[in-house]
């Protein structure tokens, strides 16, 4: 089995890394220090397993994963963590399981047994057979609970439809969500729009913005030696990108 072990903390990447072998000493494995330095290594060769760990230095580890199902989407995903709060939210992003700091070797064990069973299982499927395509006379489906978003503004929640954000900036205490029809502002710290979006494809590029990829249209050279970016709809408006961001950034939009 080919293994990534992605954390910033080197003690920690030692210490599973050791973990691994002992149960397992026939895998090859690879170590990242940081998001942008794990997504170089995962976009140049495959890998079965990526432990993850949910606090890097440079992005979230809920972001790191999303771009890992995009670009190695048989690959088991597995959170490793300080916080027990994650083990909800690892199956929220579809993370195949967690393990928490300090490392117990029996956990470890086990999520490696799983995740070859799993592996095998995936294996062993046959493709599915596509169906036929949706009917112009049907309905357009639903959007899913988990592609919306509920945000209190003047004491009414408001459901939104999670790709219709464009970015989102701070402004003061609160935040300004830009949409693609009108904007919003709720009373609501940026880290936690980055930890609720970043498997829906959003990039926080400055302490004061979070961005949807999916919307960028440009990116050019900025103050600093750094750059900044345009987004749909928003033309006018110049983002910044913080320069300890910009490798990450290039990296998730694959160039």
């Amino acid at each position: 089995m080919k293994i990534a072990v992605i954390d910033d903390e080197r003690p920690s990447r030692k210490e599973l890394i050791h973990q691994i072998l002992s149960a397992m000493p026939d895998s090859h494995i690879e170590e990242a220090d940081s998001g942008s330095n794990a997504l170089e290594l995962i976009s140049s060769q495959p890998f079965d397993l990526l432990f993850v760990d949910i606090n890097l230095n440079d992005m979230e580890g809920t972001t790191l994963a999303a771009a890992a199902r995009r670009i190695l989407p048989d690959a088991q995903i597995v959170f490793a963590t300080a916080y027990s709060q994650y083990a909800v939210k690892a199956f929220e992003l579809g993370v195949n399981n967690y393990i928490l700091k300090p490392f117990d070797p029996d956990r470890v064990r086990r999520v490696l047994e799983k995740c070859c069973h799993d592996l095998n299982q995936s294996k062993a499927s046959p493709a599915p057979v596509p169906g036929p395509g949706p009917s112009a006379s049907q309905p357009a489906a639903p959007v899913p609970p988990s592609a919306r978003m509920a945000i209190n503004v003047n004491r009414t929640i408001v459901m939104l439809d999670i790709p219709q954000i464009v970015y989102i900036e701070t402004s003061g205490r609160s935040c300004i969500i830009h949409t693609a029809t009108r904007d919003y502002t709720e009373n609501q710290l940026l880290g936690e729009y980055e930890k609720r979006l970043a498997p829906h494809g959003f990039f926080r590029i400055h302490k004061s913005y979070l961005v949807n990829l999916g919307y960028i249209t440009e990116m050019f050279p900025w103050a600093n030696n750094s750059l900044a970016v345009k987004m749909q709809g928003f033309e006018k408006e110049i983002l910044p990108v913080g320069r300890e961001k910009v490798k990450s950034l290039r990296q998730l939009l694959g160039i």
